[in-house]
């Protein structure tokens, strides 16, 4: 995608804060996510110096002196506003903003709801996806996560929060702890991505920004998800696999504002669109505004994509069916670029996840999924090194 075509959309800013936020944003350069700008935010000089964005700000120089925010938000949000300036330099003429990071630390917790209420104050439509730290981490860190993610949700349009402990789900029990936050990382990674794509890949039934800001704008929580299935129920097992899924803290069910695309090969059918439509309307609330697309796409030849945006959660919604939805994503590599993409099971308790159905940010990060007969595909990791590692681990943050 060229600089013209990038400027037909909408102007989207990623803006990857602290050590987990950019490591996401290293994490969607390395995927190929196209037709949006990056920025990487940090205390951190180390961390900023490997980072992958074109645009890169250090924060609180005066203040930590090129180090991390030593695990204390109070220093992160200090940091932010002491550049202010220049953040609302760097998010000047945004249409839409997301800010990611890791809930717990320094930097993230205290500058992204400094930083998503600059991006609110401009005009942008302002998302957050971040993650809550593992229970490991320690009652001090998840409490500054809690406290951090509620003061995140007050600046912003939308929220999507990920729970770290849910991935105990769906890896093994030997997963180390350096493996365990690259995975979180790069679920971060997917929930932008699922987003973005969305507004940059045009459609048959195209979905824009005006379609994503409708639904999204001052909606509170948010979830995210995308499924792919083929052969003969191909658009019933996807949308199933769009709202379901172990990770995440927000559920479908209830929805009142949904968003959602259908991408499929030439021969994808109405009848199959129609199918997927009411797996997607009968967990939702009975009267939720739901808007829809559709993308013609050769290279899924017998597969078809879902993504499902949901907002508007309110207690004892009225839904067509009493159950309770997740999600959770796997990207697909094409021969030009990453597309964002789910493909998981059904998952109860106790249930295994299969080799071909495992989600890629296990496969990415050579995890073995809890399977006792077969281990994932090993692939190539994009980046190594120790600053995957979150800051406070290194002694910096």
């Amino acid at each position: 995608m060229n600089k013209n075509e990038i400027e037909m959309f909408a102007n989207i800013k990623v803006v990857g804060v602290g050590g987990g936020g950019c490591n996401a944003v290293n994490r969607m350069i390395g995927a190929g996510v196209k037709g949006v700008e990056f920025w990487s935010v940090n205390t951190d000089l180390q961390v900023l110096n490997v980072s992958l964005a074109d645009h890169k700000l250090q924060i609180g120089m005066e203040l930590t002196k090129g180090l991390g925010g030593g695990a204390m938000p109070a220093v992160g949000e200090q940091a932010a506003k002491e550049n202010k300036e220049d953040l609302e330099n760097a998010l000047n003429g945004a249409d839409m903003v997301f800010v990611t990071g890791g809930m717990g630390g320094g930097t993230g917790t205290g500058a992204a709801p400094v930083i998503a209420k600059i991006a609110k104050e401009a005009g942008a439509l302002t998302i957050g996806v971040v993650t809550k730290p593992f229970r490991f981490e320690g009652p001090v860190r998840l409490k500054q996560a809690e406290a951090g993610v509620e003061k995140l949700r007050e600046q912003v349009d939308a929220l999507i929060v990920i729970p770290n402990d849910k991935l105990l789900q769906v890896v093994d029990r030997m997963t180390s702890m350096v493996d365990a936050f690259k995975i979180a990382d790069d679920v971060l990674r997917q929930g932008v991505q699922g987003i973005a794509d969305l507004i940059t890949v045009p459609g048959l039934i195209n979905l824009d920004f005006a379609d994503v800001k409708s639904i999204m704008k001052n909606s509170g929580s948010a979830m995210m998800g995308i499924g792919r299935a083929s052969g003969e129920n191909r658009a019933v097992e996807a949308a199933e696999k769009a709202i379901s899924s172990p990770i995440l803290e927000e559920t479908i069910v209830g929805a009142t504002g949904v968003i959602f695309n259908i991408t499929g090969g030439e021969d994808m059918s109405l009848h199959e669109v129609h199918d997927a439509a009411d797996i997607i309307y009968g967990s939702v609330d009975t009267e939720a505004n739901i808007v829809f697309g559709s993308v013609v796409d050769e290279r899924l030849k017998d597969e078809i994509v879902i993504t499902v945006i949901a907002t508007g959660f309110k207690k004892n919604a009225n839904t067509g069916q009493n159950q309770e939805k997740a999600f959770y994503f796997q990207s697909i590599e094409s021969d030009n670029e990453s597309k964002v993409v789910a493909d998981t099971e059904e998952t109860e308790t106790n249930t295994t996840v299969e080799k071909e159905e495992a989600p890629t940010f296990l496969d990415t990060e050579e995890i073995k999924v809890i399977d006792t007969e077969v281990e994932t595909n090993k692939e190539k990791e994009f980046m190594n090194g120790d600053l995957d590692v979150p800051a406070f681990l290194r002694n910096l943050n």
